[in-house]
């Protein structure tokens, strides 16, 4: 059930690393995204495949993980993510991507809860250094990374109280406060 997928499909970030995603299976879930809508049906965005440790260890040392937990500097060794996609816009085809990243992101990530792995879209990224470290070419712009692997931890949705911030409990749980459906839904008045 999509409902089910969707409650699965949290950001890790923390995995078990040595839990491989093999070439294969990254490109049926950049497959996903390519049948997934697009504006103007343009399709401008394109992906970068990594799972070796060598490419990974360039990508992650780019890469923000946790806005809100400024003490963590992100997983440690063993713990990262046994997979990237890096997802690009092609500028030669448009230069604006309007909102495909986040179509294509979640399609990505239902796919992989699927296939029992999770991951993390990260948009705090280093670009040009990747970009440079990993000679992509310059028509090529980084939009966003996605990190992915086995979840190697709990993340729990919480009802909002006041605070929207995520957290982290001394089991090292991530909690995620959510509005409620109530809150979120907003009457007209006539």
């Amino acid at each position: 059930m999509l409902k089910d997928l969707i409650l699965k499909n949290r950001s890790y970030r923390r995995f078990y690393q040595d839990k491989t995603i093999s070439l294969d299976e990254l490109s049926e879930l950049v497959d996903l995204a390519r049948l997934s809508p697009s504006a103007r049906n343009a399709q401008p965005l394109k992906y970068i495949l990594s799972n070796t440790p060598e490419i990974n260890s360039i990508i992650f040392k780019h890469l923000s993980w946790a806005g809100y937990l400024p003490q963590w500097s992100g997983p440690e060794e063993g713990e990262r993510p046994s997979a990237y996609i890096i997802m690009v816009n092609d500028t030669s085809i448009t230069s604006n991507f309007f909102s495909d990243n986040g179509i294509a992101s979640q399609s990505i990530l239902l796919g992989a809860v699927e296939k029992g792995y999770g991951g993390c879209i990260i948009g705090s990224v280093e670009r040009l250094q990747i970009q440079r470290e990993l000679d992509i070419p310059a028509q090529y712009k980084i939009v966003q990374v996605i990190a992915l692997g086995v979840p190697k931890e709990e993340v729990v949705i919480e009802e909002l109280d006041k605070d929207h911030k995520y957290w982290r409990d001394m089991q090292e749980v991530h909690h995620v406060p959510k509005r409620s459906l109530a809150d979120i839904i907003l009457k007209l008045q006539k």
